[in-house]
């Protein structure tokens, strides 16, 4: 699906989530650094989420899966994140729901 890439303090949400119920969360760490857009690092596969269980309340960290992005642009081998992208996550399928780290900025490649 094409889609503006994302960066930090974007909004995710995995479907089902460690209890059952969706857990939302957002990106809180991005693992390069050389691919940026408004100088923000843009989201590659293997960033770092913040979740919160829906049912207890409980934070945990889960990376962003390998599949389900950009098959066009890469940074460091990793798959850019983009607006809209469906991700095998964990226990489940994580949804990058945004904002875009520039909306001027879109991905046209397949996922």
């Amino acid at each position: 699906m094409p889609g503006s890439p994302v960066t930090i303090g974007c909004a995710v949400i995995l479907t089902p989530g460690v209890a059952g119920p969706p857990d939302s969360g957002v990106i809180v760490t991005i693992l390069q650094s050389h691919l940026t857009a408004g100088s923000m690092p843009l989201a590659t596969a293997g960033s770092m989420c913040q979740m919160i269980n829906s049912i207890t309340g409980v934070p945990y960290m889960l990376p962003v899966g390998n599949v389900g992005m950009s098959q066009s642009v890469t940074a460091g081998n990793q798959r850019l994140v983009r607006m809209g992208d469906k991700i095998p996550s964990g226990p489940g399928v994580m949804m990058i729901l945004g904002p875009p780290a520039a909306p001027y900025v879109t991905d046209t490649g397949a996922p």
